[in-house]
């Protein structure tokens, strides 16, 4: 047997649609299960021993008809018995269908579901414990007779070496093994998933006055120094001295080996935080005013984790929110967290 699984989104979507190799390989213990993601990703799957292979559909081939249909052809000489598409748009529809697989799987869709074998609608409201993400992908092996196995989180492989090499870079910039060390994630994907950049500065004040010897990194990549450096400098003093701002990972391997090693990731939603979550990294989360809560964070994960959403404390329209998602941003306050944050972080204190 032969399984392909389709994801071509963001990290987040291509982590946590890893939980689908786990309850495949317990249900297909001999079956090749290969993932079709885009390059980006490759680094929160390298290792995972549920996936066999990792193939590549890079926008240069999706966007070119030629190319794109040459990789249509490489798929169908694959002779997939099942294919899966988590992703579920039409390119990704279109080479499910190609695939000429017996069994072609994925959500519900008026425009695509003549092209599936078997569709799923995905739930709304979650029946389980665990976050939406999670609970509809595992809907997408119930025509495979396979019940949800709400156990199952996505999971992080580092190696020996990568977690070493991150203990030394953290000796080298004389990092304290006996303080707190917290990773945060500074900067959300674009501006309408990112925290004010004032109200940020606050809260990391918040942290270095209520746990002075805490030491702080920063998430980014290089492009976005200007955007974490105007961060730092809104931070106090002290805040400043507690921030390693040129300590950060060069690729992202080494981001996770750095986060593996962090006691916690503090910061805006989205990759960083789900790659935390999959290092079993603890992690306090501010929700953009749009997002739906639910959809990322399940109330079995406050074991650890916590989150927080500006729906928590006030009712407002997040279709309004996603069109101006600045002013929602702007009423929500740190004032409104902070002392769900004094809670996290005292429930991990190292």
């Amino acid at each position: 047997m032969k399984v392909l699984i389709i994801q071509q989104k963001m990290i987040g979507d291509v982590l946590t649609s890893t939980i689908l190799f786990e309850a495949l390989r317990k249900h297909f213990p001999e079956a090749q299960l290969d993932y079709l993601v885009e390059s980006n990703t490759l680094a929160v799957i390298e290792n995972n021993p549920y996936i066999d292979n990792s193939i590549i559909l890079s926008p240069n081939i999706r966007q070119n008809k030629i190319l794109f249909w040459r990789f249509l052809n490489q798929i169908r000489s694959e002779n997939y018995t099942i294919v899966i598409d988590v992703y579920s748009v039409t390119t990704s529809a279109l080479t499910t269908f190609f695939s000429a697989a017996k069994q072609r799987i994925s959500y519900r869709k008026w425009y695509t579901k003549c092209l599936y074998t078997n569709t799923i609608s995905r739930s709304k409201t979650p029946s389980f414990n665990i976050s939406l993400a999670r609970e509809n992908r595992l809907k997408l092996l119930q025509p495979l007779g396979i019940n949800p196995d709400t156990t199952l989180s996505p999971k992080i492989y580092l190696t020996e070496i990568e977690k070493n090499n991150a203990r030394k870079l953290l000796e080298q910039f004389e990092i304290s093994k006996t303080n707190p060390l917290y990773m945060i994630s500074v900067l959300g994907s674009n501006n309408s998933k990112t925290y004010p950049i004032h109200f940020m500065a606050n809260v990391l004040d918040f942290i270095c006055e209520t746990q002075p010897n805490a030491q702080l990194l920063f998430n980014y990549i290089p492009s976005q120094i200007t955007e974490a450096k105007n961060i730092f400098n809104l931070c106090k003093p002290q805040t400043k001295n507690c921030i390693y701002f040129n300590l950060y990972g060069k690729t992202l391997r080494e981001f996770l080996a750095l986060t593996w090693c962090c006691d916690a990731m503090i910061g805006n939603e989205g990759g960083a935080i789900n790659m935390a979550k999959a290092l079993n990294t603890p992690t306090f989360t501010i929700f953009s005013p749009y997002i739906i809560k639910k959809n990322w964070f399940g109330a079995v994960e406050s074991k650890i984790h916590s989150a927080v959403h500006l729906n928590d404390y006030e009712t407002y329209d997040l279709k309004a929110a996603k069109k101006d998602s600045g002013y929602y941003y702007n009423r929500f306050k740190p004032d409104l967290f902070l002392e769900s944050l004094n809670e996290f972080l005292n429930t991990i204190k190292i």
